[in-house]
């Protein structure tokens, strides 16, 4: 049985029950591989995963320009989703700004599907949101590449229930991209309901908690020197990487009763909050891929959420999500 799709929002986008995160691709964890990573790219789709998520800032578009060849001659099986708004550049690669202006809407959209090499997009978001320009000015521009056939979706993230509302009106948002997963849970209070009472759909990214719920970083050591998890991420820190070993260490002796990893029964966990959350792990090896797959077919009852819920408590996480500087970059 091939994997199952779902609908997503409520325009008639319909997506594989898991995604796949691009990202570690070509930047931010490690060492590149493309030909591992066009490797897992196909077989994804051959494990009926079509959900591919990618930005214009990851590699500074060389990750759009790898799932581009990948998929040519695939195109018709992929859901592809990418973002506009993280503008940087490879001279000053640690410099974010952000660009939610109309007349680079359009260019951005233009030179992804030209690294891409594709005539639309399915899911095209904005990556964050420019406090600078008015979101209705932003979406206005998103929604004519709809008109034009540029894009068939649009979609938002890191957005705050305002901005989520205000953008909705503009145009019907099919999709919200926000981190979530048992260690990040701060969508719950009023992100969540504000997307069902709307009608979008929820795309958690790093719902394995970049890495960490996986079980296999055992040691801040074994990230490499330019690993952005050591560099930008404070739950990675001396002090916060230890305090949080050990609430990975009850999630895996959950996992280890069940006869999963503990990478799946996190999965399993977002899995089991909905079936309009469809979350995309990111990783750049079949391996990893086909163990992520494995998890739609492990359902947990609600004792078994709660459960893992008591094990992984958010007031026992060490550590904000993001730095101090890259929180401020959040709408919130």
């Amino acid at each position: 049985m091939g994997m199952e799709k779902v609908r997503i929002g409520s325009q008639g986008a319909v997506v594989s029950r898991l995604g796949l995160g691009c990202m570690g691709m070509s930047d931010f964890y490690g060492e590149r591989n493309d030909a591992e990573s066009s490797a897992t790219l196909l077989r994804a789709l051959d494990l009926g995963v079509n959900f591919f998520d990618t930005a214009d800032a990851y590699g500074f578009g060389d990750n759009e320009e790898l799932i581009g060849r990948a998929i040519r001659g695939r195109r018709n099986e992929v859901f592809l989703a990418t973002k506009f708004a993280s503008v940087r550049s490879r001279e000053n690669p640690g410099v974010w700004k952000i660009s939610g202006r109309p007349d680079y809407v359009k260019a951005a959209c233009d030179a992804s599907l030209k690294r891409l090499g594709v005539d639309h997009i399915d899911l095209y978001y904005q990556h964050r949101v420019d406090p600078q320009t008015p979101i209705e000015e932003t979406v206005g521009a998103m929604a004519a590449l709809v008109k034009a056939g540029k894009v068939r979706y649009l979609g938002l993230s890191e957005a705050s229930p305002t901005t989520i509302r205000r953008a909705h009106k503009v145009h019907p948002i099919t999709a919200l991209q926000t981190e979530y997963s048992l260690w990040e849970r701060h969508v719950e209070k009023e992100i969540l309901p504000t997307l069902r009472e709307l009608g979008i759909g929820f795309v958690p990214y790093s719902p394995l908690g970049r890495g960490f719920l996986t079980g296999t970083i055992v040691k801040r050591e074994e990230l490499g020197a330019n690993d952005s998890r050591r560099l930008r991420f404070p739950r990675f820190e001396d002090g916060a990487f230890e305090r949080n070993l050990s609430l990975v260490g009850r999630l895996r002796a959950i996992a280890a009763r069940k006869g999963v990893t503990a990478g799946q029964l996190a999965l399993a966990w977002v899995l089991a909050k909905g079936d309009d959350v469809v979350p995309i792990p990111g990783t750049k090896r079949r391996k990893y891929l086909e163990e992520n797959a494995g998890a739609v077919a492990l359902k947990l009852t609600a004792g078994e959420v709660a459960e893992l819920e008591t094990a992984v408590p958010p007031a026992e996480v060490a550590g904000e999500r993001y730095a101090a500087a890259n929180m401020q970059a959040i709408d919130r």
